[in-house]
């Protein structure tokens, strides 16, 4: 008997699984999206041993995405892929304020008078989350497209947001998210990172020095709004060969001072 092989974007079965609550098949639903927003396209069975579901049931939560245009499903690559409105919903929470407005010029001026790559971050629970950016000219530089994350020990937005928070705060977010080390330069110790943060605190701007890639280093400063909460942050990025130590402190007085631009528009005090 012949074996006819499946495309890798169908399951075996689609019979429906009993006592699925509509809670549960949006929480999963979810889980896929996030899961699919990692990569650039991916196979039914990869997405379903990551969000660790059935292949059926993430075919049947893939279809339903679908049909909403949430993701899609090429056809000739057997691959699904994020749809266009998870775009537009995306898109609107850029929309509901204007962080991403109050930054742009700043954004801008910072990336001319840096020569580096100029970063937005918003804050989310324990990590920053990049939301748009200056690209530099140069033709070795950092990237970061929207939507990654950091956690904020080992990021230099994250690292000048945790220096302005109360000792509580901090010490609730960094028991959450760990202090996991990523290079030889990362703070993977709290007193190493308590040190380092209150230095970033006494002067305003922090200094990411390949805590997080190799190679790469990040001057950042914290935004905050009309309410006087920590909201993103500002920063520039690039070879750390171009960070030179008699430079830094230049450099951050640039970044704090486009963060604190941002602030002002948002109504906040500096």
């Amino acid at each position: 008997m012949v074996e006819v092989k499946r495309g890798r974007g169908r399951p075996r079965s689609s019979t429906l699984q009993p006592n699925v609550s509509t809670v549960q098949a949006l929480d999963r639903g979810v889980l896929l999206l996030q899961a699919l927003a990692q990569h650039n396209a991916a196979s039914l069975s990869d997405l379903a041993m990551q969000v660790g579901m059935p292949a059926s049931s993430a075919h049947r939560l893939l279809m339903t995405l679908q049909q909403h245009d949430f993701v899609d499903f090429d056809e000739n690559t057997q691959l699904w892929q994020i749809g266009i409105e998870a775009f537009r919903v995306g898109s609107a929470y850029l929309t509901r304020t204007n962080f991403i407005d109050a930054a742009r010029q700043p954004l801008r001026s910072l990336m001319e008078l840096t020569g580096e790559t100029a970063n937005l971050a918003v804050m989310d629970t324990t990590e920053v989350v990049f939301v748009a950016q200056v690209e530099t000219t140069n033709p070795v530089r950092a990237f970061f497209s929207a939507g990654t994350r950091a956690l904020m020990h080992s990021s230099g937005i994250g690292k000048a947001l945790l220096s302005q928070m109360p000792k509580r705060q901090l010490e609730t977010l960094l028991h959450t998210a760990g202090l996991p080390q990523y290079t030889s330069q990362t703070l993977s110790s709290p007193a190493a990172l308590y040190e380092n943060l209150k230095v970033t605190a006494h002067r305003g701007w922090s200094f990411d020095q390949e805590e997080r890639y190799e190679g790469m280093s990040c001057v950042g400063a914290a935004i905050r709004n009309a309410q006087g909460n920590l909201v993103g942050g500002l920063s520039v990025s690039g070879p750390s060969v171009r960070f030179d130590p008699l430079q830094v402190a230049d450099i951050g007085l640039k970044v704090k001072a486009a963060a604190d631009q941002v602030t002002l528009t948002l109504g906040g005090k500096v």
